[in-house]
């Protein structure tokens, strides 16, 4: 299936999306054959690496480099680009072309030098429809110096050596559908984006008094295709909280203090509107204080394991957990995935796929100080604390949850977020592989003057805390058979 250079030596281009990921790739792919090489490519900032490899068999010399992202823009043909050349709705038909830019002519003068040496191309760009199309970039400017070159697509989701020696080994062909719908997109953003912010620059430039120009891109009320309707929805939502008009309401509290502690007992009508009514009630209580115990209900509550971790949930944490901002999440996992240390972590997925081998995930977290001893339980069959992890139905067919990839105790050039960040990775991975904490809820209703209040409280019987130690499940059973259900638990 892969041959294509005769029976010698066969000669491969391999291209990463940053220059960060192709030393990865190389001192990865190279550690078998001795080492590896480096030059200069046309770009100071994306070198070439060399070394000799063997895939299914066959000889081959490697060479890898890199892009830094987009290789190619879109833009409308030239006489298009001026402001007054055409009216704005003519936009929505006018020609479009995709082109290297003059700061990215170095990286396309490697590429096409290095394609002329070589019989297959090897596209190593992130597995998902951004990279498709980023890959679709490359074999243009490739193909384009070299017309018999041998496609293939290296898919993997961590820059370890498993994933990196399974993917050249497993090459495949890169998705053409994925990189269209990127086209698409782009295309779609281009023309309604250039079309109204000339309309409305244009129609409301008096009213702001700006001076339009016929290149000053800078002076514009610019539109965005997706930024503007999100502006709108934020804009609306300020407008009814301006317009909401507070009412005043009473509810009526009552606790309960003993030499366990104070419980809070919350009043079923909740709160009423009308103040003559909320006084009445409350005098009536406080005329007849005494409190009747009218049901006690107990009953077993699980907390579930939560679902393998994607990117929109890994934000929601760091932000809550460690006041991290997206952007500076993003970044920190971004570096963390470039050292080898977690999965790819931008990714829609929640749902580990079948052939995910995750007990040796969990094995390679075995050594660590905190959470080792944890690791090593939840391997040992007669624990019984393993889970499969639940399946959260999402899967955007590029990438598996965020998980760890490489054990690490903190590496000493380590921020704390880093450190920070790839611990709840780790937390979060070992406990989508737990059994549900067990707990038991009591809720004890009380009768006041007519009135009804309630309060509810939970014991834990069974929690898997990742530094508990083996007794604590057996010291709250002990407390629970100790204390019943009688007290209550805030």
């Amino acid at each position: 299936m892969h041959r294509g250079g005769g029976g010698g030596t066969i000669r491969v281009l391999n291209v990463a999306e940053k220059p960060s990921v192709a030393k990865s790739v190389s001192e990865i792919l190279s550690r078998r054959s001795g080492g590896m090489q480096s030059r200069p490519g046309r770009s100071q900032y994306n070198r070439i690496f060399e070394f000799n490899y063997t895939i299914g068999g066959q000889a081959c010399h490697m060479s890898v480099t890199s892009v830094t992202g987009h290789l190619m823009e879109l833009e409308f043909e030239e006489r298009f680009r001026r402001w007054h050349s055409c009216d704005p709705a003519d936009l929505f038909q006018a020609p479009v072309r995709k082109f290297v830019p003059q700061d990215k002519q170095a990286i396309k003068q490697t590429l096409e030098e290095e394609s002329r040496k070589c019989h297959w191309l090897v596209l190593w760009l992130d597995c998902d429809r951004e990279g498709e199309n980023i890959a679709y970039e490359v074999v243009e400017v490739c193909t384009g110096a070299n017309r018999n070159l041998n496609i293939f697509r290296a898919r993997f989701s961590a820059l370890i050596d498993r994933e990196i020696h399974e993917a050249v080994q497993h090459l495949g062909r890169p998705n053409k559908l994925f990189a269209d719908a990127v086209d698409a997109r782009q295309e779609i953003d281009l023309r309604i984006g250039a079309s109204f912010t000339r309309f409305q620059t244009m129609l409301l430039k008096d009213a702001f008094v700006i001076d339009i120009a016929a290149d000053d891109r800078n002076l514009v009320l610019s539109y965005g295709p997706c930024q503007f309707p999100t502006l709108g929805f934020i804009v609306e939502r300020f407008w009814e909280i301006q317009a909401h008009e507070p009412e005043e309401f009473w509810t009526i509290n009552c606790t309960h203090t003993s030499d366990e502690g104070t419980a809070s007992f919350v009043w079923i009508r909740g709160h009423l509107f009308d103040y003559t009514s909320a006084v009445t009630t409350y005098e009536m209580c406080v005329e007849e204080p005494m409190a009747t115990v009218q049901n006690v209900r107990n009953q077993e509550k699980l907390k579930y394991p939560p679902y393998p971790l994607s990117t929109v949930e890994l934000q929601k944490r760091a932000s809550r957990y460690f006041r991290m901002s997206s952007e500076h999440t993003m970044k920190v996992a971004e570096e963390l995935y470039q050292a080898g240390f977690i999965s790819y972590p931008r990714t829609e997925t929640d749902s580990f796929s079948p052939n995910t081998d995750l007990h040796t995930i969990v094995r390679e977290q075995m050594p660590h100080p905190v959470w080792g001893e944890y690791a090593q339980r939840l391997l040992n069959p007669e624990a019984r604390l393993w889970r499969n992890p639940s399946n959260g139905g999402h899967d955007d067919k590029a990438h598996p949850p965020i998980h760890p990839t490489k054990f690490s105790a903190g590496e000493n050039n380590w921020s704390q977020d880093h450190k920070k960040l790839y611990e709840l990775i780790v937390r979060h991975f070992l406990a989508c592989c737990s059994q549900p904490a067990v707990g038991a809820e009591t809720t004890v209703e009380i009768d006041i003057a007519g009135e009804q209040f309630n309060a509810s409280g939970r014991v834990v019987l069974a929690l898997l805390l990742l530094t508990a130690d083996p007794n604590e499940i057996s010291n709250f059973i002990d407390a629970k058979q100790r204390y019943g259900f009688s007290c209550l638990h805030r």
